[in-house]
Order: structure tokens, then sequence, then C-alpha cells
């Protein structure tokens, strides 16, 4: 084999091993970029599976909802004139139709009361109230700053052990897998969402989710504790 002979099987050993690991590299790439999304996939979207797997078929209409010892309904904002916002408007009317059923026997409204002037809870009584429900029968959590708080102070400090929780359905499943992991038998009522519900709720419980599972693994105290109060009990034991 003459020189140049040699010098174009090296040229052309040369191509082959280099396009050897430019696909080489362009496999490693795409293997690494799928691990990337499988992984961000999984912290993403795992917690929102784990929930619902975790709450199985456990979410009704209220017309169908079975019964338990209290309905709990989660704040939803009010509106300028301190009025409840249609959002929690619907979940008051659910909990109004739960009660009236005989399916829970009081109910704990859980809010927001955080700053003078804003308390969701005086507004959700006094809905509740105006519409016929005994004011004996309406328990009020001040400290319902979240979901996971609402549903820990509903069984450390008001002794809720079975309840519904009432809300929309882009957050009942997380609302009854909180309440579930603080110690309540719960299942959850989905009330409907006034007008186009807004994809944003949904989207919002993609880092709600995660948080939601870091809770549960964790268990921090709510923002407020406090003593025993003995409302529900006080409720239940009325006719």
């Amino acid at each position: 084999m003459g020189e140049s002979s040699r010098w174009l099987t090296a040229q052309r050993a040369g191509a082959v091993i280099a396009r050897g690991w430019a696909w080489w590299g362009r496999r490693r790439l795409r293997v690494w970029f799928s691990g990337v999304v499988t992984v961000l996939a999984l912290v993403l979207f795992g917690p929102v599976l784990t929930i619902r797997v975790a709450t199985g078929g456990e979410v009704y209409a209220a017309a169908d909802a079975p019964s338990a010892s209290v309905g709990i309904v989660l704040g939803a904002g009010l509106q300028a004139d301190g009025t409840p916002k249609p959002y929690l408007e619907a979940r008051l009317a659910d909990a109004l139709t739960l009660y009236q059923s005989g399916r829970v026997r009081a109910l704990l409204v859980s809010g927001d009361h955080g700053r003078v002037g804003y308390d969701e809870v005086a507004a959700m009584t006094g809905w509740l109230t105006a519409h016929g429900v005994p004011e004996a029968k309406v328990v009020a959590d001040h400290a319902g700053f979240d979901t996971y708080d609402s549903c820990v102070r509903a069984h450390r400090i008001f002794g809720v052990t079975s309840a519904l929780v009432i809300t929309q359905a882009f957050h009942v499943r997380r609302a009854v897998f909180l309440c579930r992991d603080a110690g309540i038998d719960a299942r959850g009522v989905a009330s409907p969402a006034p007008g186009n519900e807004d994809t944003r709720y949904w989207v919002r419980e993609v880092p709600a989710g995660i948080k939601a599972v870091l809770d549960a693994m964790v268990d921090p105290d709510p923002r407020f504790l406090g003593p025993r109060e003995t409302g529900i009990d006080r409720a239940l034991a009325l006719p």
C-alpha cells in the first residue's frame, strides 16, 4: 500500500471514529435530557398524582355526599364590601345543603382573620346564620391561614374526627389529603365553580401539591395553635 493510500485509509478511519463519537455524544445528551425531563416531571406532578391516588373516589357533589359529624368550609376570599366571593359563596351554599339535609350536624368555618378589617370567618358565619343555620351550630376558626393549618387545627384544636371538607374541585383532593394526614376521617365535597373555572387555580395546584406532600412528610405545627376549643363538642351535643 502506498503512502497516499495509507493516508486515505487513516483519514477514513478518523472520520468513522469522529462520527462514532458524535453519535455517542448526541445519544448521551438525549439520555441526559430525558433524565432531566423525567426528574422534573416527577418533582412537579408526582405529588399531584400521589394526592389523587391517596384520596381515591372520596369526592362527591353535595347532593350525593355521605354523612359526617362536621362540615369544614375553607375560606376563599371576600369582596371589597366584606361579603363572600362567588367561590366562597358556592362552598357556603353546599354547606347549607349538607346541614339542612342532616348529613352534617355542625359546621366549622376556617379562614383568614389575620388583619384588622379582613375577617373571612365572620363573613362565612354571617352568611350561614342569615340563611337559617343556628348560630350555635357554626364554629369559627380564625387562624385557618392555609389548607394545612385549617386541617391540623380542626383536629388538634377543635377535636374534629370525621368531616366533609367543602371546597372547589381543583382544591378538594388536596384538602382531603391534608385533613386525613391530620387525623380526620375526611371526604370531599366539590362545590361548583361560578362561571368558567379559572385555569390558574388548577395550575396553582402543582406547587400547592408539592407543599402539601412536604407538609404531610414533615408535619410542622400550624402558624397558630393555642388551647383546645370546645365549640364543636357543644355544637354536636345540641339536637
